[in-house]
């Protein structure tokens, strides 16, 4: 994906993730994500060198509960954004009844790769062991990632519980296997940059080797837990031709997966409250019939048979 070497992505991106949010997270402490949500901010949930790593958990209406979490993951091109930018965009699957929790990981300035997985599967993990004082199934802990989040929930479905992406950063022993994935305009593959050197994510001097081993289409295969992608047509940053060839890899291994496309709006476009609602509806209608609910369905038509009528 050309577009993680561009300036541009991780320029655009970081603007859009450390946009204000105080104004957000003040409207969900007065419930504005169903009534009587509630809120608890800045859980450490393990340590990523000198760091500590917190987390915020928001948890659903009384009577809502699904007893599913989603692990919320920041975009911002690796190099900015924060989890306090989230509150927005969990509310609506707050108000559908998920415990969300958005979490921190180390940016590429402090720590390279692959320290950004690391802090995510120290997330999940934290989460599972926690699983009862949540009231969630520990079974059914779900990613959700926004641009360079995305590369993180999708790199995380696809690696679960693999020793070398592990890291040792807390709570050892809870396993990192996820019920679902979501992805939001995400960054699908990570490339050198157009003089050849490094991506601004790994290590200096690493090669294609490496720059392929730290991209998520790579671990795209059987087990991967059913995904839904989000992209907007207009979208600049991340052309939306990267989620397509995604969906295609999905499709081709046989994947339990979707993949909306928003006609005409740009990156982060669920900024707008209206296409967060959207695609949390379209995400809840999605984990529902593939985690939470499994079911089929009878046939729906032959499809190329003869019209009605006719």
């Amino acid at each position: 994906m050309h577009e993680m070497t561009r300036r541009g992505f991780f320029e655009t991106a970081g603007m859009a993730a450390v946009a204000p949010s105080v104004g957000a997270i003040a409207a969900q402490s007065r419930g504005s994500a169903g009534g009587s949500a509630s809120i608890e901010k800045n859980i450490v949930f393990g340590k990523g060198g000198n760091t500590d790593l917190r987390l915020d958990i928001y948890r659903p209406p009384a009577g809502t509960e699904k007893r599913m979490a989603t692990i919320h993951i920041h975009g911002g091109g690796f190099t900015a954004g924060s989890k306090d930018t989230l509150a927005d965009r969990v509310a609506p699957l707050v108000a559908l009844g998920y415990v969300a929790i958005p979490v921190q990981y180390r940016l590429a300035g402090e720590a390279k790769w692959p320290a950004q997985i690391e802090d995510v599967k120290a997330a999940i993990r934290w989460t599972r062991a926690n699983a009862k004082s949540l009231g969630v199934d520990p079974d059914k802990i779900a990613v959700v990632g926004y641009s360079a989040g995305g590369h993180l929930a999708l790199f995380a479905a696809g690696t679960a519980n693999r020793p070398e992406f592990e890291g040792k950063n807390g709570t050892p022993g809870a396993g990192t296997q996820l019920a679902a994935c979501a992805a939001y305009y995400p960054a699908t593959e990570v490339r050198p940059r157009p003089d050849g050197t490094a991506n601004i994510l790994l290590p200096a001097g690493s090669d294609e080797a490496a720059h392929r081993a730290a991209s998520p289409v790579t671990y795209v295969a059987k087990g991967f837990p059913p995904t839904v992608i989000f992209h907007g047509t207009a979208d600049v940053t991340i052309p939306i031709e990267s989620s397509e060839r995604l969906f295609k890899q999905f499709r081709e291994a046989q994947i339990p997966s979707e993949f909306h496309a928003f006609e005409g709006v740009p990156h982060a476009f669920d900024s707008n409250p209206e296409f967060a609602k959207s695609a949390a509806e379209l995400a809840n209608f999605f984990i529902d019939r593939k985690v939470l609910n499994p079911r089929t369905y009878p046939p729906f038509g032959g499809g190329g048979g003869r019209r009605s009528g006719q």
